[in-house]
């Protein structure tokens, strides 16, 4: 089975998605649809697809599939439009900055019996499913504590802040995914701190670059993150799970991992420099899995409630920081 695809969002993020897509010898990029035309001609021309307008990709008869890496404000809408007119989707996280709109979103997801998965693309990378199945294997016994280590090489323009829903909406909801994943069971509860330690126009943006999150579940297993938007020495991405029985971790990743030692000491190569290349398999392992699922070979994960869960915990930091207190996640979802 070929999957045919039409990709909505010609930006960074699209890029890497027909990369992925196109890579994938049971997947075929059909068309691509963009606001400025430009952009989607580039990858039409570099992939040899058509560009077409958004209504078109959904009417078209030789598209089975969408992936979506448009503005966030647009995800919900497009998710709907989709699934109604029979289309499995693949929509970059989040599905919206609403808990509301994002519940009336699933309502109809379920409504059409349509097929929706998140781009968590975090859950795919090779070295984090790695620790994953060593949790599962026992190696390390009962999960108890979760550390998550999560700092961008730089901050993003102040305008994309504005538009992005914030450091806990936009950065920290991957690791918030994360979390659930290796913990294995949901959050109950969660404690932040946020401060402005980067950049003094983020904070008049009304955003946080420093973040510190506690999480914790009914059972009392808990997970720790950081992130910053400024790390100097490169895209720093750890994460390690500590058991009854013994550690887990997944080290920082290079794109050479390599080791020099002379007379001025040890070396090695920088780390990657953003996400691009840090999670380049990651982002074809997910959309392998979604082409899978179609097919009837697993499950489309992770799925719209994911997606919901993780943007409840990010509603749940930034209540947690301005009203300084454990918040309790009955009182968000």
């Amino acid at each position: 089975m070929t999957v045919r695809f039409g990709l909505l969002g010609a930006g960074r993020i699209g890029k890497v998605h027909a990369k992925a897509v196109t890579g994938d010898a049971n997947a075929r990029l059909v068309a691509v649809a963009d606001a400025f035309p430009a952009a989607a001609q580039a990858i039409a021309d570099q992939y040899g697809c058509d560009v077409r307008t958004i209504d078109a990709i959904c009417a078209a008869k030789d598209i089975d599939a969408v992936v979506i890496c448009t503005p966030t404000d647009t995800h919900a809408d497009l998710i709907e439009q989709f699934v109604k007119a029979g289309k499995a989707v693949f929509c970059e996280k989040p599905i919206d900055l609403s808990l509301a709109r994002v519940k009336a979103c699933l309502e109809v997801v379920r409504a059409h019996k349509g097929t929706l998965m998140v781009g968590f693309n975090r859950r795919f990378d090779p070295h984090f499913k790695a620790v994953r199945a060593e949790i599962d294997k026992g190696s390390v016994g009962a999960v108890e504590m979760v550390t998550i280590t999560s700092r961008d090489p730089g901050a993003p323009p102040v305008d994309y802040i504005k538009r992005s829903g914030g450091i806990f909406r936009d950065m920290t909801i991957h690791d918030f995914d994360m979390a659930r994943f290796l913990l294995g069971e949901d959050i109950t509860e969660i404690v932040a701190t946020a401060a402005v330690l980067v950049d003094k126009a983020i904070g008049e943006a009304g955003d946080f670059d420093s973040v510190q999150v506690m999480l914790k579940t009914a059972t009392g297993k808990q997970a720790m993150i950081s992130n910053s938007r400024r790390a100097t020495y490169g895209y720093d991405q750890r994460i390690e799970v500590h058991g009854s029985l013994g550690m887990v971790a997944a080290e920082n990743q290079r794109p050479v991992s390599i080791e020099v030692a002379n007379a001025a000491g040890y070396t090695r190569p920088p780390l990657h420099d953003f996400f691009m290349t840090r999670y380049t398999e990651a982002y074809a392992a997910e959309i392998a899995t979604f082409i899978a699922a179609l097919a009837g070979k697993g499950r489309a994960e992770p799925s719209g409630e994911d997606g919901l869960i993780a943007l409840a915990l990010a509603d749940a930091a930034l209540r947690s920081v301005a009203e300084g207190r454990v918040v309790k996640m009955t009182e968000i979802l």
